[in-house]
């Protein structure tokens, strides 16, 4: 079994930089669709995995559900503690990893991760792990960008200037390929994967751009890192990118492609 401590210790400081709580505002849909597909009951054991600024467990927390989040970063799970108390939600949050989840066995009803878990680099590992927390005949509910989608198309323009991943470090979009989905988690969930849009709309590519750039932890980091040529060539293909979103009448609408996978413990 590849060893990514190393990895996990950057992604940790690269998704505390910046301000995801911010961009995570413009996924609220996606948050809805995740939380109405497992319909949250009063009392429900609920796990959030990746559960960042915690916009998704509050969701389910104020339909009622008792609520645990995990995330890698330690900034996010503070500003998440921040709004839960501000909003008085009562949600239980810890720093932690989606490959190695510190709770019991079969100790949830229904377990979530919003483009979260995703990005943990063993699949195995997280596959393994979100089986193992979901009691037999509990439920599961994931979103993650597909490959052909816009935000998958992102990723690969980001790629060209980020060092390569360690080796066996499985891609974010492959969970957004369906027989990917399948293969790590069919013999522990009876699944059932959709396609769904998440649609993002600002007043121009240019303002888009500016706030995700500003905002979103890895980009920002890359941004910061990046030597003044590389720097320059990498926000040119970056807002070529944004344009491609343009409207006829100049603002930016992105209709962002991702699978919306549902499951039941076996």
């Amino acid at each position: 079994m590849a060893d990514f401590a190393e990895l996990k210790q950057l992604q940790a400081a690269v998704w505390s930089a910046g301000k995801f709580e911010d961009v995570a505002d413009t996924i609220h849909d996606m948050h809805v669709a995740l939380v109405e597909a497992l319909g949250p009951e009063r009392g429900d054991r609920w796990l959030d995995v990746g559960c960042g600024a915690g916009n998704l467990a509050e969701l389910a927390a104020g339909a009622g559900a008792r609520v645990t989040g995990i995330d890698l970063s330690p900034r996010l799970i503070d500003v998440a503690k921040g709004r839960a108390e501000a909003g008085g939600y009562d949600i239980e949050y810890h720093v932690g990893d989606a490959e190695n989840l510190d709770v019991e066995d079969a100790s949830f009803d229904k377990v979530t991760s919003s483009v979260g878990m995703i990005f943990a680099p063993d699949h195995d590992a997280v596959a393994r792990e979100i089986a193992r927390v979901t009691r037999p005949g509990g439920h599961l509910a994931f979103s993650a960008w597909t490959p052909e989608g816009t935000v998958g198309e992102m990723f690969k323009v980001f790629a060209a200037f980020q060092p390569p991943p360690p080796p066996g470090a499985g891609a974010p979009v492959t969970w957004g390929r369906e027989d990917h989905v399948r293969e790590k988690l069919a013999d522990a969930f009876e699944l059932t994967i959709e396609r769904r849009i998440s649609s993002y709309e600002d007043e121009s590519p240019e303002h888009a751009w500016e706030y995700f750039a500003q905002r979103f932890g890895p980009v920002k980091v890359m941004l910061d890192n990046l030597g003044p040529e590389q720097r320059e060539e990498f926000e040119q293909v970056a807002r070529a990118h944004f344009e491609r979103s343009r409207q006829p009448d100049g603002r930016f609408v992105d209709e962002r492609e991702y699978l919306l996978v549902t499951g039941t413990r076996r």
